[in-house]
């Protein structure tokens, strides 16, 4: 278990993403993004960063590991398109 989140901050890396839009807010007033949106898109990528996490130190060899992590970042850009702009129709979608 130690072993696992030996280096625990690797999962916020994907947390400075978040200044994208919050940069483009204070420049543009095309990007309106509310508190709520920092963080469902906050829990999105700490859930990424965990399971990239997981997946690179539990992966049993190259192969296995690269197919997850193509897995588990296609599967976070399905959620992120959903929520932005309803892909696929559902009732939690953006639009």
């Amino acid at each position: 278990m130690y072993v696992l989140f030996k280096d625990i901050k690797s999962i916020f890396y994907p947390l400075v993403l978040l200044l994208i839009p919050w940069l483009a807010m204070k420049f543009s007033d095309k990007v309106d993004w509310s508190a709520f949106d920092f963080m469902v898109m906050g829990f999105l990528l700490l859930s990424l960063g965990l399971g990239l996490h997981v997946v690179w130190i539990k992966g049993k060899n190259f192969k296995q590991r690269n197919i997850l992590i193509i897995l588990l970042i296609f599967l976070f850009i399905l959620i992120w398109a959903e929520l932005a702009v309803g892909l696929f129709g559902t009732p939690f979608s953006g639009t």
